[in-house]
């Protein structure tokens, strides 16, 4: 074997540099944008609670999420009714550019103290930030409410805020 047959490597190796550096090139001038506008769109047209964030993660990884951050004005008569009431906010769904560009969708669900933290993400998929449209966006974010009234309301019955031992 000779040097030469490591050439084909090689132009795959750049091919695959060249690949990742397109995809964040389309998340920076495409993907980022649409998302920031389209859930800032969202939080105005309903206001629920939430608030829209850009954050910068480790290295170079960048990410947009969607989260609960209050408890919805509309609904304080209904809470005054019961003193006790805690609104316990925190549940987000997040679109995170991965380290080779891809974006990554999932929920994370609002920390309860006392509650070990198993199951607390959903995981929505991986998709090219070239996928990213307000079609997508839109649908994400039903699955993420989807998510979340499962969460606050679940089918099964639970001991959520007990601990068994």
């Amino acid at each position: 074997m000779n040097i030469e047959y490591l050439q084909e490597r090689v132009e795959d190796y750049k091919t695959s540099i060249e690949t990742v550096v397109a995809k964040k090139t389309k998340w920076n001038e495409f993907s980022k944008p649409l998302l920031l506008k389209t859930l800032k769109a969202i939080v105005t047209k309903y206001t629920i609670g939430w608030k829209v964030q850009e954050l910068n993660w480790i290295h170079n990884n960048e990410a947009v999420n969607i989260s609960f951050e209050t408890f919805p004005k509309d609904l304080m008569d209904c809470t005054n009714k019961i003193p006790t009431f805690q609104f316990i906010p925190g549940g987000a769904l997040i679109f995170s550019q991965t380290y080779s560009g891809d974006i990554y969708i999932f929920v994370m669900f609002p920390e309860v103290d006392g509650i070990p933290a198993d199951n607390n993400t959903v995981e929505f998929g991986l998709i090219n930030p070239s996928e990213v449209t307000e079609k997508v966006i839109i649908e994400k974010v039903e699955e993420f409410l989807k998510e979340m009234i499962q969460w606050e309301v679940p089918n099964k019955r639970t001991k959520v805020g007990y601990s068994t031992s």
